[in-house]
């Protein structure tokens, strides 16, 4: 399954993750073709994101930990480990463009099942592979702090257009049958998240999907790539700045993640169980990537 598409603005590419087959593949805009192996093996990375220099982050399910690809090829390890011990595997990430601080989630996904990672003795009896699935952020001196831990396994995650509320997935229904396919609002005060609070309910005509990869566009929407449904369900949902299901797209199989790219960040990428799909929009990615 495709998972973790991030828009590279100067490069005009895009990167996304294979999990299973351990690679991260690449398009190339000029004529979209599509190469293999861009990074192989890819540790089962799952989210990908760059940061204002152009540097690919990668969070990764095998190493379980957060890793930066940098110009001259080598790689530096950004984070293995929170106050609460060792990660169960990163899972999606965003950088915050005033510190360059990189917000992430560890809902453990990549230490459940071989599949996307490493399957952890622990996992045999625990839905929690080590330690409490929580949101983290690590600033620029490369401190860890967990930021809140109210979903029961938070996914995919964005800021607001004016970074001042973050948005987080919750898809613990996989696993835990008290929790609820929600998307999560939480106020931004600096390098602290207050005011938990649920955006929108993923139910839709008395189906319930899983809600996974998001993004912003500059109109303050909320485009949640769903699914695990199936016919009619299966895409991208998008939720107005207030909530409320505004618009749908919908694909043959589960979308799992998406962004927006092009020279004009109007076109939205989508990666899903077994292909990439792209439509252009009237609307523009808040964000560069």
């Amino acid at each position: 399954m495709g998972r973790g598409p991030a828009w590279h603005a100067t490069g005009r590419f895009l990167i996304w993750s294979d999990i299973p087959n351990d690679e991260c593949l690449r398009m190339v805009e000029e004529d979209h073709s599509v190469h293999r192996r861009f990074r192989s093996p890819s540790g089962f990375s799952n989210g990908n994101t760059f940061d204002r220099e152009g540097r690919q982050i990668a969070f990764r399910h095998f190493h379980r930990d957060v890793l930066r690809y940098e110009p001259n090829g080598t790689t530096t390890v950004l984070a293995s480990r929170g106050p609460d011990g060792a990660f169960n595997a990163p899972n999606d990430g965003v950088v915050h463009p005033e510190d360059g601080a990189i917000w992430f989630t560890d809902p453990g996904y990549g230490a459940l099942m071989n599949y996307e990672g490493n399957r952890t003795a622990e996992s045999a009896s625990s839905p929690r592979p080590f330690i409490k699935e929580a949101i983290y952020r690590i600033d620029a001196g490369g401190q860890v702090a967990k930021v809140a831990d109210e979903p029961f396994k938070p996914n995919g995650l964005c800021f607001s257009p004016d970074y001042r509320r973050l948005y987080v997935a919750d898809s613990g229904k996989s696993h835990y049958e008290e929790a609820k396919n929600i998307i999560w609002v939480y106020d931004v005060d600096g390098a602290r998240l207050s005011n938990p609070r649920t955006f929108c309910d993923m139910e839709m005509g008395g189906k319930s999907g899983f809600g996974d990869g998001i993004r912003c566009d500059e109109a303050g929407n909320v485009w949640v790539g769903a699914g695990w449904v199936g016919e009619g369900y299966d895409g991208v949902h998008v939720f107005a700045p207030d909530g409320q299901r505004i618009g749908q797209i919908r694909l043959p199989e589960i979308c799992a993640n998406l962004c927006f790219g092009g020279a004009r960040r109007n076109h939205l990428y989508m990666t899903a169980s077994q292909s990439l799909y792209m439509v252009p929009v009237e609307t523009r990615g808040a964000h560069f990537c």
